[in-house]
């Protein structure tokens, strides 16, 4: 979507009336390079589950967590997105599973708690 806003926008820059200026025609692609860079940040939200842990890429950041790390994860509703209850007392948005997505993001938070539950707590030490 967004690389077509920007393909778009360079191609009405190049055919806009002769009465435009080279700055209209610039302006013109700078809009669809902002366009292109807001809907990339919009898409990047995901989950990415491993054996070793979990990776939350939000819109800006992008954090690596260990299973252990992870101690439980709440959504309530009306909530746009679940919330990660980390061991050292933070917690971390998960906005890669949106609630309005309805049964599709409910069971992907039940995939997510049942991965938490089945790696998430760290091993006993061994005497």
């Amino acid at each position: 979507m967004g690389l077509a806003m920007l393909t778009a926008s360079a191609v009405l820059a190049v055919i806009l009336p002769d009465d435009w200026l080279l700055a209209d025609r610039v302006g013109m692609v700078l809009f669809g390079l902002v366009l292109f860079g807001g809907t990339h940040l919009l898409a990047r939200p995901r989950l990415e589950a491993t054996a070793e842990g979990l990776t939350v890429v939000n819109i800006i950041r992008t954090r690596i967590l260990d299973w252990p790390e992870i101690v439980r994860v709440t959504m309530p509703v009306g909530e746009p997105w679940p919330t990660l209850d980390l061991a050292h007392g933070e917690t971390l948005a998960c906005m890669g599973i949106q609630s309005n997505d309805g049964a599709y993001a409910r069971n992907r938070l039940a995939e997510l708690r049942s991965l938490i539950h089945e790696h998430g707590e760290a091993p006993e030490p061994s005497h």
